[in-house]
């Protein structure tokens, strides 16, 4: 059976403008939806006469409407080949897609375009392209949209050469028009020699990529580096000044003691005089009292045998003992915290990790000390004998300097303002005799220890090393491995080779 073309415009309901849905057929020929239909009708059931919505021919009385059987089955199959064909045919959705150039009504999407016929086809209409003879000679290429940008605006007509004198892109016109006597290729031979070109620029380029990527790692390690470092150094200074402070609060309170205890004995000494005082001014004024009875008597016999016994004053021990100072002198007390605190200050390694740095450079124990000012009332007291040393300059017994520092620190110095050297090693080699560890004491790290406090630095697990110094307010200690000098390590983190 031949098939007759139908298109869906022509199986459209006239009312609803849809494909038709229980087609019937009204007395004039014309044919609707039963819904459609029906509705208008319902509408017109007051006058009695009715009408076709389409050509207004009227009819009386209401026809009866019954279902045209041909066209629904015409209408089905309709169905089926619209389905079939657009599980073929994909529908144009993306904005960035091409429309089929030949597509009426319901445009499809493009999949090719032809240079030639300068128009996009969608995988319906490009089947001619494919079966055809005398359209296999077009040149298709992928569908786009910019296929008047591929047309010489000079001579309409399509651009395939290239122009290496001018280097312009032109068409076989120009090519004998104005470019006439220049070097000309095609643009895919043009095409294949730039292709070339950007293949080893897009090679350094990539190079170029790996290059800075490994610098930006660089800098990330370096910043992540310098904050752990930050923040190391931050906890250091913290702990370094709470030790500090609290030692400091420390003889604060043994000064204020000290001063206390010298007050309650001078208040004791000063209340027992002030008792004696008392008394005596007491047995004086009953003696007073007595002479003045005395002298009122008028008979002489009894006054002159009286007088005796109110004349014989008892001579006063009170004025040869009494010494009452009524300030009270600390500075002796004061000077020998001061003291403490300045050979505790000196004894710190402030730069303990330079030494681990570089060993070459001068570290903070070598470097003067800032000046260190003496009030002018403490410096005028520290004149005293050295042969006799006193409890003030007797060095702490948790910051022991060596005997070649106590000159570094000593108060005959004729200058208030005067520069000490910090000592070589902070703390002497019996600072942690607890733990076992002495200054020359052989050690390692601990096998239990995978990453010490203050990194590895070139020191394999299991090196021996030599104990340097030793610092208490650290903790630690620097030790010279023959793979590492001068590395700072946690007394915690080590343990003695016997």
């Amino acid at each position: 059976m031949a098939f007759i073309p139908v298109s869906q415009d022509e199986l459209s309901c006239p009312i609803c403008l849809d494909l038709l849905k229980d087609p019937v057929t009204v007395p004039c020929g014309h044919s609707f939806c039963l819904t459609c239909i029906t509705g208008c009708w319902d509408q017109e059931d007051q006058k009695g006469v009715y009408s076709c919505p389409q050509c207004r021919e009227t009819f009386t009385p209401r026809p009866v409407l019954g279902r045209n059987t041909m066209l629904t089955e015409v209408v089905e199959k309709l169905k089926k080949t619209e389905i079939h064909s657009d599980d073929k045919v994909v529908c144009c959705t993306g904005a960035n897609d091409v429309e089929c150039d030949f597509c009426t009504g319901r445009k499809h999407k493009a999949i090719k375009s032809c240079l030639t016929c300068l128009v996009s086809y969608c995988e319906v209409h490009i089947q001619p392209h494919y079966e055809v003879p005398r359209f296999s000679k077009h040149k298709l290429v992928n569908a786009t949209s910019q296929l008047q940008e591929k047309i010489c605006s000079q001579h309409d007509r399509i651009i395939e050469l290239f122009c290496c004198t001018d280097q312009k892109l032109i068409c076989m016109l120009c090519s004998m028009d104005n470019h006439n006597g220049h070097k000309t290729v095609s643009a895919i031979a043009e095409r294949t020699k730039k292709q070339k070109k950007v293949a080893k620029t897009k090679v350094k380029n990539q190079t170029q990529i790996q290059q800075r990527e490994k610098e930006l790692e660089e800098v990330k390690q370096a910043l992540q580096t310098l904050k752990a470092s930050a923040q190391e150094a931050v906890e250091d200074t913290e702990q370094l000044f709470t030790e500090l402070i609290n030692f400091m609060q420390q003889k604060c309170s043994e000064v204020t003691e000290s001063i206390r205890a010298q007050e309650r004995a001078e208040v004791s000494r000063s209340e027992g005089l002030l008792e004696q005082l008392e008394l005596e001014i007491t047995k004086l004024k009953s003696r007073d009292a007595e002479m003045e009875k005395l002298l009122q008597k008028e008979d002489p016999i009894d006054f002159l045998q009286s007088i005796d016994a109110c004349c014989s004053l008892p001579v006063s021990r009170m004025h040869s003992c009494i010494t009452f100072t009524p300030h009270l002198s600390s500075t002796d007390i004061k000077r020998s915290a001061l003291k403490e605190i300045e050979q505790m200050v000196l004894g710190l390694n402030l730069d303990h990790k330079a030494t681990s740095h570089d060993s070459h450079q001068p570290s903070e124990s070598t470097r003067p000390h800032p000046k260190c000012v003496v009030p002018e009332r403490d410096h005028k007291a520290t004149s005293h004998d050295s042969h006799q040393p006193s409890e003030s300059t007797r060095p702490h017994p948790k910051c022991v300097v060596p005997e070649r520092d106590h000159k570094a620190i000593s108060h005959d110095s004729p200058s208030c303002e005067r520069k000490r050297p910090l000592p070589k090693y902070p703390l002497p080699e019996y600072v942690f005799p607890e733990r076992g560890f002495r200054v020359g004491d052989k050690v390692r790290v601990k096998a239990s220890v995978k990453s010490p406090h203050y990194g590895w630095r070139n020191v394999p697990h299991g090196s021996v090393g030599v104990i340097k110094s030793l610092m208490r307010l650290w903790s630690g200690m620097l030790v010279d491995f023959p793979e590492h000098t001068n590395w700072i390590a946690k007394t915690s983190a080590m343990e003695l080779v016997l």
